[in-house]
């Protein structure tokens, strides 16, 4: 005990929000591998995370450092960590709470029974290894007349839930199999190749319990199997991405574009995770759930955002036959952005002057794994940020914004998902989310098109399928009493007495009173404002605060009654709106491996039904795209941009990017294009006046 005393004073430095150390990591599983040493069976760590402290505790200590005060003079805000860990196979799943202050178990809950935990980066790969060296499924390959050195590999997919499932149901994975191309290259582009087997592993057994024939049909097959012949991948052909192994040569016109700052940045990094730029001060954090989270977001001194992060996101697949059917990917909760999050490398995923956010994850012993640049802070040219040139005199007043970029990229098995929060001068902040990477794909019969995808290669389908994200907004406009706002702009009825000639419309403007839902509507311009009521604008006498404008995607398209439905509630409205509570993080619910349900996610927290007008409020927003997936997206799919946006209204009392400097030629440098033969002349003629002599 005095050991752990010893090294708990080393983290009272570190600040309440400081992403978990290394250290910490391995004091907590000692701390929880000392308490249940009686337990029978190994334990097995899945993930380990700061635990964040309550907000009652945290927002005064952020509010004292806001206001100047020294550490020393800040309030005491515990620094506890989240240790999820499983025993007896994965049959027992527990989350226990400990302090780093105390070395003790602050808490604890464990999973009900049919919850099952994420499948964590050691369980992927150990459960790969089974299926592929699995005799059962060596022989069941064999039959597919593949070539005898042919490489097989193996995604292993989230076993989902359908209307058969159970709280007795195990743990499964449902392996999908590929192969490589002839040419057996590693980066060889296995979608190309899909089998049309996929076997089911028992992790609670760590046996294949089964090996699930795959449909292959077309529209005049309906849900049949076994339609595709005795040799079913014969058709199948090389579709490579990796740049080595392309058959053309790539594009030879492209010239250099260097992002170059002489000066350095214009953002300084202090604490490890404290951001200062342009008025903004804010704390990026890291997680393996939610990979990169945004903390205590503040604009030349005053609060907005509390905490801002992507909650969760579901994958759901659109082809009935089974078990594509069942077909459904929560990827944070399942497989957690930041257990997923690259490695980002220098003048490839971030240009310019680039400052880098390391992380730290766990082994199943409880030992700590250094994930590197797991984020990327820079800055971007925004274009033009304001303009206008007095006709009269013909003076230009311009602004060329500048961007401030944080961004972290994943790989959940066959998809990259890019994040990027984008801080501007004009006080604007947006999420922008960026979908690429390749196409989970099936095997298809020679010459037949289905209903449920589209041939995107010779004997490839990609299944039609939805990304659809939660962003959770825990707003503090000017403090942490807020009220969401619903505002529509609605035409008014032509009248004598109101509207004469019919060009008018009204601002219609509901306060959100209980914790309910909402949803977009582009045909009403509605947006949502979250206000502070206690503070008005001096100019417009409205409220201060701060708008969304939701992004008008397609909802959840499974049937009401599906159990697809029933495990993503979240996704059945654009807008969510809920009280403040101390760990109500996780939209689609905490644990979603195989849920049969969405329980104690956002669907719950508003079913609370409690008053939300003038109180510490959540604001949740669906967003996301339903894919149809074109030729185009294949081999490597283009990236594909959704942007939210969260915009100051009545928050200023003018353009706050007036102060920014003048657009000017001498600090651009920008340089004039010229034809090739215009250059040449301008070369000739400048050796010409060296020389002393013309040549033209």
């Amino acid at each position: 005990m005095a050991e752990e005393s010893s090294q708990a004073s080393r983290s009272d430095h570190l600040h309440p929000l400081h992403p978990v150390t290394g250290d910490e990591i391995s004091r907590a599983s000692n701390i929880v591998k000392r308490t249940f040493r009686d337990v029978d069976g190994d334990i097995h760590f899945k993930n380990i995370s700061l635990h964040e402290p309550p907000k009652a505790f945290l927002l005064p200590y952020l509010d004292a450092e806001a206001a100047g005060s020294t550490p020393s003079e800040r309030p005491f805000v515990p620094r506890c960590l989240s240790v999820t860990w499983s025993s007896h196979n994965e049959r027992q799943l527990t989350e226990s709470i400990v302090s780093l202050d105390t070395g003790l178990l602050e808490g604890q809950t464990t999973a009900a029974h049919g919850q099952h935990g994420s499948i964590d980066r050691f369980e992927n790969k150990q459960a790969a290894g089974k299926i592929l060296n699995d005799p059962h499924v060596l022989q069941e390959i064999k039959k597919l007349k593949l070539p005898d050195d042919v490489v097989i590999q193996c995604d292993t997919w989230m076993y989902g839930a359908d209307r058969d499932s159970t709280e007795d149901t195990h743990k499964m994975i449902q392996a999908l199999l590929y192969a490589r191309a002839p040419h057996n290259h590693p980066d060889s582009n296995q979608y190309a190749f899909p089998l049309p087997i996929s076997p089911v592993l028992d992790i609670f057994s760590g046996e294949i319990v089964r090996i699930d024939p795959l449909a292959t049909g077309g529209k005049e097959d309906g849900l049949d199997f076994h339609t595709g012949g005795d040799a079913p991948m014969a058709h199948c052909q090389e579709n490579e991405y990796y740049p080595d192994l392309l058959k053309g040569q790539v594009r030879a016109d492209l010239k250099p574009l260097h992002v170059s700052q002489p000066e350095g940045p214009s953002f300084a990094v202090t604490d490890g995770n404290s951001i200062h730029w342009q008025k903004w001060r804010f704390r990026v954090g890291f997680n393996y759930r939610e990979g990169m989270t945004l903390h205590d977001v503040r604009y030349d001194g005053r609060p907005v955002f509390y905490r801002l992060s992507v909650s969760e996101m579901t994958v759901p697949y659109g082809d009935p036959r089974s078990p594509y059917h069942r077909k459904q990917a929560f990827d944070l909760g399942d497989a957690g952005a930041g257990s997923t999050a690259n490695n980002l490398a220098l003048g490839c995923d971030c240009l310019g002057v680039i400052k880098y956010f390391d992380g730290f994850l766990n082994d199943h012993k409880g030992r700590p794994i250094e994930a590197k640049n797991v984020i990327c802070l820079h800055e971007q040219d925004g274009g033009v940020g304001w303009k206008h040139t007095n006709h009269r005199t013909q003076n230009a007043a311009i602004v060329r914004a500048r961007n401030l970029v944080l961004q972290t990229i994943l790989t959940v098995g066959n998809y990259e998902y890019i994040f990027a929060w984008v801080f501007m001068q004009n006080g604007n902040l947006e999420l922008e989310t960026r979908a690429t990477g390749i196409l989970s794909t099936s095997l298809i019969d020679p010459g037949k098109t289905s209903e449920w995808g589209n041939v995107i290669s010779q004997g490839v389908l990609a299944a039609n399928h939805q990304h659809l994200f939660s962003l959770r907004i825990d707003p503090m406009i000017d403090g942490p009493v807020n009220t969401i706002v619903q505002e529509d702009s609605i035409p008014i009825p032509q009248s004598e007495e109101s509207n004469p000639h019919g060009n008018a419309w009204r601002i219609e403007k509901t306060p959100i009173l209980k914790s309910s839902a909402s949803d977009a509507s582009p045909f009403t311009n509605r947006c949502f404002k979250i206000v502070n009521e206690s503070k008005l604008n001096p100019i417009s006498r409205n409220p201060v605060g701060y708008k969304l404008v939701p992004q008008p995607c397609q909802l959840l398209l499974a049937s009401p009654e599906s159990v697809v439905r029933k495990r993503a509630r979240f996704a059945e409205h654009h807008i969510w709106v809920t009280r403040y509570r101390d760990g109500d993080l996780w939209a689609g619910g905490k644990w979603t491996n195989q849920s049969l349900s969405e329980i104690d996610g956002v669907f719950d927290y508003a079913a609370r039904n409690e008053d939300v007008r003038g109180q510490d409020v959540v604001l949740w927003h669906t967003f996301g795209m339903t894919h149809n997936p074109r030729v185009e997206d294949f081999p490597v799919m283009p990236a594909e941009i959704s942007t939210v946006r969260l915009v100051p209204a009545d928050f200023f009392e003018r353009n706050p990017a007036l102060d920014v400097p003048q657009s000017r030629q001498e600090h651009n440098q920008s340089v004039l294009y010229m034809e090739p033969m215009q250059a040449e002349v301008k070369e000739i003629g400048a050796d010409c006046c060296e020389a002393g002599k013309a040549k033209l």
